[in-house]
């Protein structure tokens, strides 16, 4: 499994490509907001996108969707919690194929991604576990802090749960969050504020 990271638009949102090496079947998660020039990159690296993957509606996630999705023809997949979400801070309708849920599992060549439910930021975050040790939190989780819940259909109270499901989780992954730079869950169990409260330290 290949992991790039491409920060794109105005809050460096980082879009990931994944990749399985045996096959060039690719998995792109939270695109940003430039899916033509992201769908021009991929093509001449030769890379064939299977799946596109949504950890949350937020437009900074999600705005190069539409086009990325037409250059592709790719699947999207969103969890149905989002669709609530108001236009302000998706910038329209969000534009998705299909749903998944906690505990689905979608499989990119050899490599799965299982689904878990982690609202908070939103109702319908999601974080991808991909393969043995790997997590994509999207905005649930970052390097010592949390995502913020202040926005509409944000919770504390779901942020909380979210966090200590993801600190539950057995042994470490490396953390790829939506913003920022990669971690361990390892090193957030110890040290993040958000997460240490959310488990009662």
């Amino acid at each position: 499994m290949q992991i790039s990271v491409l920060p794109l638009g105005s809050l460096d949102t980082n879009c990931y490509v994944v990749t399985d090496e045996t096959t060039n079947k690719t998995a792109v998660i939270d695109p940003g907001d430039d899916g033509e020039r992201l769908a021009e990159t991929l093509k001449s690296l030769g890379l064939t996108v299977e799946y596109i993957f949504l950890t949350h509606g937020h437009y900074d996630h999600v705005g190069g969707v539409k086009a990325l999705r037409g250059a592709t023809g790719a699947p999207v997949y969103l969890h149905a919690a989002d669709l609530k979400l108001p236009g302000t801070i998706t910038h329209g309708p969000l534009v998705y194929t299909d749903t998944y849920a906690d505990g689905d599992v979608l499989t990119l060549g050899a490599v799965p991604f299982a689904v878990l439910h982690t609202p908070g930021h939103t109702p319908g975050s999601v974080c991808l576990l991909a393969g043995d040790d790997v997590l994509f939190s999207g905005d649930t989780l970052f390097a010592g802090s949390c995502g913020r819940t202040d926005l509409p259909g944000g919770s504390m109270d779901d942020m909380l749960d979210s966090l200590r499901k993801l600190a539950a989780l057995p042994g470490d992954r490396t953390v790829y969050p939506g913003h920022g730079d990669n971690t361990t869950l390892g090193l957030e169990r110890e040290s993040n504020v958000c997460m240490l409260e959310a488990c009662g330290r």
